[in-house]
């Protein structure tokens, strides 16, 4: 089932401000508190719908991320923002804490996953030529991505350093206020500002990464890209996106493919079509003319008597299937020209070739018909 538009979970417009955002917030969550609605089950789902929403729009960097790619991209990647991903209020036990920001203790504490975590996805719009899309391709990108720091392993730590415990908040990564409102006492938990809900502080960070414990690299990676891709296609390469959090599995890599248009050939579902001039004799009396394909020149039958416009297939010269077997065809399409600039002999000629037509000469199968009404009306 896809998911609702977070703007229209909380019920504000994509132009709120974080005062508008947080308020909206607030009133959702005194509207689906247990104690207000018998259904706690439905509830509960409402709760994690609002939460999953407030916890993107209210983070900046995520907020921008979200209004660029919907649900697709940021820390969720391409993938998707995904739900809480660990980050998220615990409703195991009841509705978790989430409570405890607004209606004060008695609801649990709240929590904040300060464990391993996936590394963001990444994107990379491929461009490839019209005959790659094709037949398929295998091409080498460069993907410019953070991976853990060489040096201290991911930790932000010199060498030789360990990471200590926050002394602002003992290592739980949150601080707790109480404050007296018009609702009594609210008690609010949020994350620690000493150790930005770290848990821990860095003494000594490492020169080589300033304590970020990531560093960005440059990495070549190969692209298998099959036959019969078009515009928009979406290739997922597992693992090759940013590197994790505190040990958490990398992201993955997702290669979107552009292709470049054809200077003759167009393109129609696995079909590929073109266009061919021949010259009225041609198309008279026939004959054979050669055609270039996606796999070099073949040749082609002309009947006697083709019209303009006329469409020929010639049989496995398109596009490998992307999900199936074999190739389409292509489709020619034949232009009859018709001769500029002719001097009085050709003229004359044609003169005398004009005399000898009949309307018979003239019709095809379809127009035959017309000209057999048109005899008996005035015979």
């Amino acid at each position: 089932m896809s998911k609702r538009d977070y703007y229209e979970v909380l019920g504000v417009s994509k132009g709120a401000t974080e005062v508008e955002i947080k308020k909206a917030y607030r009133r959702l969550l005194k509207k689906y508190h247990p104690d207000a609605n018998p259904d706690k089950k439905q509830a509960e789902e409402k709760i994690k719908e609002i939460n999953e929403a407030y916890e993107v729009l209210s983070d900046p960097e995520k907020k921008v991320r979200y209004d660029q790619f919907g649900h697709l991209g940021p820390n969720a990647g391409v993938g998707g923002f995904g739900g809480f991903g660990g980050q998220g209020a615990d409703f195991g036990g009841g509705f978790g804490d989430i409570f405890d920001m607004f209606f004060g203790a008695g609801f649990g504490a709240a929590q904040q996953s300060r464990g391993p975590q996936k590394g963001a996805d990444l994107r990379f719009n491929l461009l490839i030529a019209f005959e790659e899309a094709a037949f398929g391709v295998e091409k080498e990108v460069e993907i410019p991505r953070l991976e853990n720091c060489d040096v201290c392993g991911g930790s932000g730590a010199e060498p030789g350093t360990h990471p200590k415990t926050c002394p602002t908040c003992k290592g739980s990564g949150r601080v707790t206020t109480v404050s007296q409102t018009l609702l009594g006492h609210v008690q609010t938990v949020r994350p620690c500002t000493t150790c930005r809900g770290e848990g821990t502080i860095i003494s000594q960070p490492c020169k080589h990464c300033a304590g970020q414990g990531k560093t960005r690299k440059r990495q070549r990676i190969q692209v298998n890209v099959p036959g019969g891709v078009d515009n928009g296609t979406r290739i997922r390469i597992a693992g090759e996106g940013e590197s994790g959090h505190k040990g958490g599995p990398p992201g993955d890599l997702y290669v979107f493919i552009e292709v470049q248009p054809h200077e003759f050939f167009e393109r129609d579902g696995d079909d590929v079509m073109c266009q061919i001039p021949i010259t009225v004799v041609q198309a008279c009396l026939g004959g054979q003319i050669d055609v270039p394909t996606l796999d070099g020149k073949v040749l082609l039958n002309v009947r006697e008597g083709t019209q303009n416009g006329a469409v020929m297939r010639v049989r496995g010269k398109g596009f490998k299937r992307l999900r199936g077997t074999g190739r389409g065809d292509q489709r020619v399409r034949i232009h009859v020209t018709v001769p500029t600039q002719l001097n009085e002999k050709q003229k004359q000629l044609l003169r005398d070739f004009g005399r000898t037509l009949t309307p018979e000469n003239l019709a095809t199968s379809r127009e035959k018909s017309f000209f057999e009404r048109v005899k008996d009306a005035f015979m």
